[in-house]
């Protein structure tokens, strides 16, 4: 009987892809066959409209000890026999449906990939992004999303030490849930997911497995929402309490010379765990359903196959040695089970006990066709760039007024609501915590420490990605750099609208060459990340929303600056530009723009060149001794930057430098480049001269303390005004009993 459309939708296979498939075998898929192909060749698993265009990032620096993409994080040398593993990851589908589960879940997988390198975990990092808080269904959704992301975390002692959280009305119904994970390794104990020789034996360790997750990858991450739906069954059921055992006795497994590969056991299950590892391995697989330890009565191999069922991972070992790693795990109350063995060949064979389900040529799984496109520029992108920004009458606030109000919307105000749920003191290792730029952790033995920060602006994607991808990498990177953090690598995730779309094609195409463009200018790797495309509601897609993880290392950790003024008297410098004069342009995708006038317009605009020698500037004083605080302008723009410095450092500001044209530009206007920076009366010679070595103009604008905030004639509000306004306004505009279902 011939295949039926809704049998292939349900795996998010095309009618084109199944004829391609029929060829590759001969014959027609059986029904665990068609299930395996669905999740390897989905976009989550095979990449197949992304995978051309992944292949232009930079992927090489003398730090890389891991090749981007090869295994399941990034890995660079960061001094003194350490490297860092890194990796970001979306839950987004999972999480719209289920928040609480779907965000938890998401920690728990992007954990076990950092593990699977044989690091430690040290840090977690989350990108969030939600509707306008007005609705309850959005609310609903931010409350069970932190929820679930604290919960995960907090029980695995791992800090979560910063992040973002993002409200527009297109991630109605289709919320983004990024979750990044840092991991420290030595660099001789660094693991791979893969075995070493015929006859090795592979072992799944760790939960039993469910029905729960199943079509995670083909069903949810590899189409867009319909209302119809009903896909709760796809979302994963996580035990971060039992995940914490089992990173603990894999930490202590590997340290066996009998374990020769570990592999996480994330999406699409036991299917691309396995079947990928033994491609890595360049070897065939011989698995046995019947040996797999189950939750369920009843279970069939598909389900078997493709659960995506939390807390589990898969060891490659040497045969006659699986007592050795039985008898760990054992010791940590977890099951070790031999699943199936790695042999000679090219093939997965696929067994339920004496019967053969299937044989299939790995390559033909795990390779799925690719996809190129080369869309033309829509037009609407071309109309809202060329909107005329003076023609664009200022807020009838006053600017004092503008800027409290600016303080308390919910993409500017206080993320510390959100914070507070999560613990990021423990480990001990946090030197600057969340609420500023970025996140700084010591490494225990080492003066080094590392930087970290995650940063997208979907907005400015909107009106143009190819800009907007160089942004999202060019403010990560001044994120770490107003640290004193050196950027040295970072992962993305790329959150997109569906890819057979000219629209969702040319953001995509756009942004990718855009994050290139800026890592070159960088010298900085992708080394790896993931990518989430298919994210539509019913109303529409979301802006495009590449969001980078950036990682930086400090020399010495105690050379560290952090965002908030630390002394009255010191002098306050604009790195980065030469003057105050407002410019209408500047104001392109601004959060002032969406909050006082309600439209999306302009032309973004980036001088990597500058971007660069700014934060060289920046980086260069910190470690000199000659800047004691920094924080780069962003959202919301030179005003709000101040006042958030004010604020973090309790004490007030004066700007009496001249500002001309248009002062809701100057004041709010969302320019690159610029870092405010603060630096003693007495060593302001030598900041210049540093600022002037780098090729950075810098601008002297005013001077730190008292208790106002003082900008030019235009802005005089008390500091306790602004502090009430920034704390207060996350609260204000998130509120809510969040109903257990909407």
């Amino acid at each position: 009987m011939p295949i039926t459309q809704s049998e292939l939708d349900e795996v998010a296979l095309s009618r084109v892809e199944y004829e391609a498939i029929v060829d590759h075998l001969g014959r027609d898929p059986n029904a665990l066959e068609l299930g395996l192909f669905g999740s390897l060749w989905s976009e989550h698993c095979g990449y197949k409209h992304s995978k051309p265009l992944l292949r232009t990032l930079p992927g090489e620096s003398d730090r890389l000890l891991v090749s981007p993409g090869t295994e399941n994080a990034g890995v660079v040398d960061i001094g003194d026999g350490l490297a860092v593993a890194m990796k970001i990851e979306s839950h987004n589908h999972p999480s719209a449906i289920e928040p609480r589960e779907g965000a938890a879940t998401g920690v728990g997988g992007i954990v076990r990939d950092i593990f699977a390198m044989g690091a430690r975990p040290i840090a977690l990092l989350n990108s969030l992004r939600f509707g306008k808080p007005d609705g309850a269904r959005n609310r609903y959704l931010l409350d069970g999303v932190v929820g679930g992301i604290s919960f995960y975390g907090n029980c695995l002692g791992i800090p979560n030490v910063g992040g973002e959280v993002v409200f527009a009305s297109c991630y109605d119904g289709n919320p983004l849930v990024n979750a990044m994970c840092v991991g420290l390794v030595e660099n001789r104990h660094i693991m791979s997911a893969r075995a070493e020789g015929p006859g090795d034996v592979l072992l799944l360790v760790g939960s039993d497995t469910g029905r729960d997750g199943i079509h995670g990858a083909s069903g949810l991450a590899s189409r867009t929402f319909e209302e119809t739906n009903e896909l709760r069954s796809a979302v994963q059921v996580g035990n971060p309490f039992l995940e914490k055992v089992l990173i603990e006795a894999c930490m202590e497994v590997i340290q066996l010379d009998s374990v020769v590969g570990l592999q996480d056991c994330g999406a699409a299950g036991i299917t691309s765990g396995a079947i990928e590892m033994a491609e890595r391995s360049d070897m065939g697989l011989r698995l046995d359903v019947a040996a797999v330890p189950r939750r369920e009565e009843g279970m069939t191999p598909y389900e078997v196959m493709l659960s995506e069922s939390q807390e589990r991972m898969l060891l490659a070992v040497k045969p006659g040695r699986e007592h050795e790693v039985e008898a760990v795990f054992k010791k940590w109350e977890l099951d070790a089970t031999k699943i199936g063995e790695f042999v000679a060949g090219d093939s997965v064979v696929i067994l339920d006990g004496e019967d053969e389900l299937s044989e299939t040529r790995i390559k033909v799984l795990t390779e799925p066709p690719e996809y190129e496109f080369d869309p033309p520029k829509p037009g609407w992108i071309a109309d809202l760039q060329a909107v005329d920004m003076d023609g664009i009458p200022p807020s009838g606030d006053s600017p004092s007024d503008a800027l409290l109000k600016m303080l308390a919307t919910p993409n500017i105000a206080s993320k510390l609501p959100v914070f507070q749920q999560y613990d990021h003191q423990v480990q001990t290792n946090t030197v600057v915590a969340p609420g500023g730029d970025a996140a700084v952790l010591r490494l225990k033995d080492s003066k080094r420490g590392i930087a970290l920060s995650t940063d997208g602006n979907g907005r400015i994607c909107y009106l143009d990605p190819y800009v907007g991808g160089q942004i999202a990498v060019a403010e990560a990177c001044r994120n770490v750099s107003a640290t004193g953090g050196l950027p040295v690598a970072i992962t993305d995730c790329l959150n997109f609208g569906s890819p057979e779309t000219e629209n969702g094609q040319y953001q995509l195409v756009q942004a990718v060459a855009g994050i290139r463009d800026a890592c070159d200018a960088f010298g900085i790797p992708v080394i790896s990340g993931n990518v989430s495309l298919y994210n539509e509601a019913p109303a529409g897609a979301i802006y495009p929303t590449p969001v980078i993880g950036a990682m930086g290392i400090l020399d010495d950790v105690q050379k560290h600056a952090s965002a908030g003024f630390a002394g009255d008297g010191d002098a306050v410098y604009l790195l980065g530009t030469g003057s105050l004069d407002g410019d209408a342009a500047t104001l392109a995708g601004s959060e002032y723009l969406d909050v006082f006038v309600g439209r999306l317009v302009g032309q973004p605009a980036l001088d990597l060149d500058l971007e660069v020698k700014s934060q060289t500037a920046c980086r260069d004083g910190i470690v000199a001794g000659l800047i004691s605080s920094a924080h780069d302008v962003s959202d919301g723009g030179l005003a709000v930057s101040l006042a958030e410095a004010a604020i973090l450092g309790g004490r007030g500001v004066v700007v009496d430098a001249g500002i001309g044209g248009r002062w809701d530009a100057a004041l709010f206007g969302e320019a690159q480049s610029r870092i405010i920076v603060t630096v003693p009366v007495g060593r302001t010679d030598d900041f210049e001269k540093t600022a002037e070595n780098a090729g950075a103009p810098t601008l002297r604008i005013g001077v730190t303390g008292g208790d106002r905030i003082v900008i030019s004639d235009l802005v005089d509000v008390a500091l306790s005004d602004a502090a009430d306004s920034w704390n207060s306004g996350f609260d204000t505009a998130t509120h809510t009993t969040a109903p257990t279902s909407v």
